[in-house]
């Protein structure tokens, strides 16, 4: 067949799938009505996760799954701005990796909330200025975000999902790589990218700004400058990408969390997160976390912070295996909560990625 041959192929797929993108809408407007009446979350992550997981076992090629979930994502956020207009508010400016896991997660419909913190995320989403909240909890190389595990210690906000982002690191500049006199970004970028630096741009001016977004603006206006951020930044703020994947490990993966006031119910593959205080006595960590090993279930993670109520006071965040639905995770959480000073489940959600 010849080109034009191939072309009409394409048109008539194109006018078909058309036509189910609009009955799926219709769908999916009458999905809202019944939800509306039921009071029930216009967005649900463990639907969507079932979704994402059913086109994933679907998929033949030669499209890859992370393709085929990339155009989901957006059906998915074209039918949730048909049932709401809902707001997202994520740790800002525009461009910084949690505006890039907000976008990942919700897609480009929804309408997006800069933050200038990661308190003022958790404000807006408490006093309805955004339906949900995207916040860093933990980074393969850095560790945790404290200032993220902390707010959970006063705020009622539920964890209703996650995203897993692949980070990578590009000099951006505005000028040739050759005339780039100094480079900008955040402490804890240059400190992912500090041997490419050295064998790549030895003796180049490094200056600490706020985030990469903020580091990206001063290098759009600077002459000679360049600076450390995503590929986002790079397109708002019309930088050329002078290197790309710059980062010294592979393996840099930062981990985000939605947090809203409802949760997510089970899916067969999700993970709950709790927190607790317990008596300040010999072997008390140990013993507690017996309950778990008593009812099979695995930690996946354990991280503790001071509870600033009293010195040498410690609160643990945990992340374990199965939903709060699930009979033997309730069975060992009410054996935890009962040896407990203070106890909170912050939400059970989807492992998904």
């Amino acid at each position: 067949m010849d080109l034009k041959g191939l072309r009409r192929k394409i048109d008539a797929l194109d006018e078909k799938i058309t036509r189910l993108l609009g009955a799926r809408a219709e769908i999916t407007l009458q999905i809202a009505k019944l939800k509306a009446k039921s009071g029930r979350s216009i967005y649900s992550p463990d639907r969507e996760r079932q979704v994402l997981d059913k086109i994933a076992a679907l998929n033949k090629g030669p499209l890859s799954n992370a393709a085929i979930s990339a155009i989901y994502r957006e059906i998915m956020s074209g039918s949730l701005a048909l049932e709401k207009q809902l707001k997202i508010a994520y740790l800002g400016p525009e461009a910084t990796f949690t505006n890039l896991a907000a976008i990942k997660r919700f897609g480009s419909r929804v309408e997006y909330v800069a933050c200038d913190s990661i308190t003022s995320v958790f404000r807006e989403v408490e006093r309805d200025g955004a339906d949900y909240g995207v916040v860093p909890i933990e980074n393969s190389i850095e560790g945790a975000v404290t200032h993220t595990l902390d707010m959970f210690m006063d705020s009622e906000l539920e964890i209703c999902s996650q995203v897993v982002l692949d980070v990578t690191h590009n000099l951006l500049a505005n000028c040739p790589k050759e005339k780039i006199r100094r480079v900008y970004s955040n402490p804890q970028v240059f400190g992912q990218c500090r041997i490419w630096l050295r064998e790549n741009l030895p003796g180049i001016e490094t200056i600490e700004v706020s985030s990469t977004t903020r580091a990206a603006q001063i290098a759009a206006r600077e002459r000679g400058s360049a600076c450390i951020a995503s590929l986002l930044a790079a397109k708002v703020y019309k930088l050329k990408v002078a290197s790309s994947r710059i980062e010294d490990s592979p393996h840099n993966i930062t981990r985000f969390l939605v947090i809203g006031k409802t949760g997510a119910r089970p899916t067969g593959g999700d993970k709950t997160s709790i927190l607790f205080s317990i008596k300040d006595r010999l072997g008390a960590l140990h013993d507690i976390l017996k309950c778990f090993k008593s009812n099979k279930i695995n930690l996946t993670k354990i991280e503790s912070r001071p509870s600033k109520k009293k010195a040498w006071d410690y609160c643990f965040f945990v992340d374990l295996e199965g939903h709060i639905a699930h009979p033997r995770l309730t069975r060992a959480l009410r054996q935890l909560e009962n040896q407990c000073t203070y106890f909170k489940v912050l939400g059970s959600y989807p492992t998904g990625e």
